[in-house]
Formats: structure tokens, C-alpha cells, sequence
């Protein structure tokens, strides 16, 4: 089964010591297996766990995992400033002595008015174990990579159909080659033949056995037959990958390449519009398989 290098997965949890959390996985096409992670590195082992599990389960990628933390009773979490608290007595204590020498009356302060003043009040974090919100986390990754792993499959799924496709595309015109290639026997036979014949009549010097030698090799030199069944044993190999279980990208990287190989070859040994016509189709079937491949985990 093919596997995309492109995806994405999201999804949101809570638990762990009333902690929420929001998750973003992606990935786009890379040569290895790249991950970054962004992750809070107060959970102690967190980021080892979640790398050990994306470097398991893919091969390929680069990979952007995020995850942000929020705890859901943060508003609850509250403490008392004890160096804010003294500084506010004091002024409260300071205000009353000076109203009492003028002959004010101030009514009695209350702890509500205490409370309220600017950093006696504030938010405070525990110092609870992280490991019961790491194993909550872990826990819940699992279904965020499995969501991503479906649709790394699913778009894996269309690319298959996609490279098959070219594939045939790419026999079809391998067998037009070689019939192209056998109808132009006849001719460059001919050709040859009269090239040998006008050779032998305009001088007197040159040996026949030489000159047929020579038109010999020039035929051995413009066959395509090994480049056709290069071709079409690329094919076969091609095939058998799509058709395998397991990462085959940079398997069909290679392969491509040989195509491209094979059809630049065929192009140069044409000689004949055809037979070019077909293999600058070839080039550009090949040049599209080529592009799909790189999505290819």
C-alpha cells in the first residue's frame, strides 16, 4: 500500500490533573524523516515518548508535531502574595495614623478591600508529578497519529492510482516505440544500403568489406531494443513496489530516474519523426511520474 508524505491531523483532550490540551500534526515530502516537535518541556519524557512512537510508526516526512497545555482550573489556583500583602498593611496602617492625627474617620477596612488591592491576589501553579499528564498525553496521541497515519493513507491511495496510470501510459508507448522501431528497419536498411552503394561507385579506393563494417555499426548503434526492454522491465519492477507493502519512494525515486534514462536514449537513436515524437511523450509522462513520486512516503 502507498503512503503519502503529506497530511495532517488535530484533535483536542483533557485529563492529567485537570489539564486541556490541543494537538496539530502535519507533514510535508522530505528526503529522511525529519521531526520538530513544540512541545512543553516541563512534562518530563513527554517529547521522547511522542518521538519514539511518530519514528515507529513513519519512515518519511517532514514532520511538525504542536501541542499546547491549558489548565482547566487555572482560575481556581489562587494565593496569597505574602510580600504584596505586608506592603499593603503597612500603607493601609500608614493611611489610618495620618487620617487619625487629622481627625478623620476611616471605616475599618475589610479583607474583601484587602483582596482586592493590585498583586495580593494571584494565580499560582502546582508542583504536581507530570507523570500522570504525560501517560494522559501519550494515551491520547495515539489516536492523533492514527487519524494521520488514515489520511497519509488515503492520499497515498489516489497517488497509486495516479503513478499506475502513468505507468500504463508508459508501456502503451514503449510497445509504439518498438513498433515505430520495426517499421523503420525497412527504411534504414534502404538507406544504408544506397549510402554503401554511392560510396563504392564515386571511388575506386575504398573497400567495400570497410564501408559495410562501418554501415554495420552505425545499424548496431541506432537499435533500441535493449532501451525498450529497459523500459519494460522498469515498468515490471515499478509495478511490483507500488504493489508492496512498506515505504518504496526512494525505491521509485530511482526508478524513474532510470526511466528518464532510457528515453533520453531512445531519443537519440530515433532517427526518425515518430519514433522521436514518441519518445519526447515518453520524457514527459516520465517527467510527471517523477514529480507524484516525491509525495511518495
Amino acid at each position: 500500500m502507498t503512503n503519502s508524505m503529506t497530511a495532517f491531523a488535530s484533535g483536542k483532550g483533557h485529563g492529567g490533573a485537570g489539564f486541556s490540551w490541543t494537538w496539530e500534526l502535519r507533514s510535508v515530502n522530505a528526503k529522511g524523516l525529519d521531526l520538530r516537535l513544540r512541545v512543553p518541556d516541563w512534562v518530563t519524557g513527554l517529547e521522547a515518548g511522542l518521538r519514539a512512537a511518530l519514528s515507529a510508526t513513519l519512515a518519511r516526512g517532514s514532520v511538525t508535531l504542536s501541542l499546547r497545555l491549558t489548565r482547566e482550573d487555572e482560575a481556581l489556583r489562587l494565593g496569597i502574595n505574602q510580600t504584596q500583602l505586608s506592603a499593603v498593611l503597612e500603607a493601609m496602617a500608614e493611611v489610618e495614623e495620618t487620617a487619625m492625627a487629622r481627625g478623620v474617620s476611616l471605616a475599618p477596612a475589610t479583607a474583601a478591600d484587602i483582596l482586592g488591592q493590585r498583586g495580593v491576589l494571584e494565580q499560582v501553579s502546582g508542583d504536581e508529578d507530570p507523570a500522570p499528564l504525560k501517560k494522559a498525553l501519550l494515551t491520547d496521541f495515539e489516536a492523533i497519529l492514527a487519524d494521520f497515519c488514515a489520511m497519509r493513507a488515503t492520499e497515498g491511495a489516489a497517488l497509486q492510482e495516479v503513478l499506475l496510470a502513468q505507468l500504463d501510459s508508459i508501456d502503451t508507448l514503449t510497445d509504439q516505440a518498438a513498433a515505430a522501431a520495426l517499421a523503420r528497419r525497412d527504411e534504414m536498411q534502404a538507406n544504408l544500403q544506397a549510402a554503401l552503394a554511392r560510396v563504392t561507385e564515386n571511388s575506386t579506393a575504398v573497400d567495400p568489406a570497410r564501408v559495410a563494417q562501418e554501415l554495420a555499426l552505425i545499424a548496431v548503434k541506432a537499435d533500441i531494443t535493449e532501451e525498450l526492454d529497459r523500459l519494460k522491465a522498469h515498468v515490471t519492477a515499478a509495478r511490483d513496489l507500488i504493489a508492496s507493502d512498506g515505504p518504496v519512494g526512494r525505491k521509485l525515486d530511482f526508478l524513474s530516474q532510470e526511466f528518464n534514462r532510457e528515453a533520453n536514449t531512445l531519443c537519440s537513436k530515433s532517427q526518425s519523426k515518430t519514433l522521436t515524437a514518441i519518445g519526447l511523450e515518453l520524457k514527459a509522462v516520465i517527467d510527471q511520474m517523477r514529480e507524484q513520486v516525491q509525495n511518495v512516503e
